[in-house]
């Protein structure tokens, strides 16, 4: 349903121009969680704002369910289903939780808006008429926005490392959200992230590094090399002070 072709992305940089995103190439198919990780720096979030029009791509591609929407800017991928979730979501001071559901969606009935707050772990009650301002924490603000997201039942949402800045519990909670969200809606989801429990949500997993592609794969495949490189490191750090550690199956 989205299909990129040969796409770069190159920005002004302080000692010239710098190559963000070099010849990338990637095919997404309908109904399917992607995530999206990699190291910093490997261009990962351009990649993000790239598919929802926030960047505009030097060279290459884009198109969505057959349309050529390399040149269409944010609303006009917006109109098509398309939506984009940031690292940190904006706050609006003087609009009610009711107020941005009921936007989102244009449907302003308190029981529909009720259920999306419920499909994000959130009691409606609770929320509905509660301004979107400094007085909710991150996880709360986080899982908010993608009630926004639900309510305009998109064909293909990005979230940009939604985990950033929230606690332990709202992780958990945030990660919950995305199971149901997956379940119940049609939504094609890019998740970018380097987080084990969202790289255990994936049908498949996009490794980047250094602006490119450098792997398409399964969950348990990334999951694996993980678990290898805890044990590469812990095994290295003992035997560099003469000890044998047996628990992480280190004898050199």
């Amino acid at each position: 349903m989205l299909d990129i072709q040969g796409t770069s992305l190159v920005a002004d940089g302080a000692k010239g121009q710098v190559e963000i995103l070099k010849d990338v190439s990637l095919t997404l198919e309908d109904k399917k969680i992607y995530v999206v990780t990699g190291p910093n720096g490997s261009g990962k979030s351009s990649l993000a704002k790239i598919i929802m029009g926030i960047y505009q791509p030097t060279s290459g591609k884009l198109f969505f369910d057959g349309q050529d929407i390399t040149n269409y800017d944010v609303s006009q991928r917006a109109r098509l289903g398309i939506g984009y979730a940031f690292q940190q979501p904006p706050r609006f001071k003087g609009i009610k939780v009711r107020e941005l559901l009921a936007l989102a969606s244009g449907i302003d009935e308190t029981t529909y808006l009720c259920s999306l707050l419920l499909d994000v772990g959130l009691c409606a009650q609770d929320y509905l008429d509660r301004e979107v301002d400094a007085s909710l924490s991150g996880g709360e603000l986080k899982r908010i926005e993608i009630a926004s997201i639900l309510a305009r039942k998109l064909k293909l949402a990005v979230f940009d490392e939604p985990e950033a800045g929230i606690d332990l519990w709202s992780f958990q909670k945030l990660v919950e959200t995305f199971e149901n969200f997956h379940v119940k809606y049609d939504t094609t989801v890019v998740i970018i992230s380097h987080q084990e429990r969202i790289l255990n949500l994936a049908d498949e997993v996009i490794l980047m590094a250094n602006g490119e592609i450098k792997e398409r794969t399964g969950k348990e495949k990334i999951l694996a090399d993980i678990v290898k490189k805890n044990v590469d490191c812990r095994c290295s750090m003992t035997c560099d002070k003469g000890v044998v550690d047996e628990s992480v199956g280190c004898n050199r």
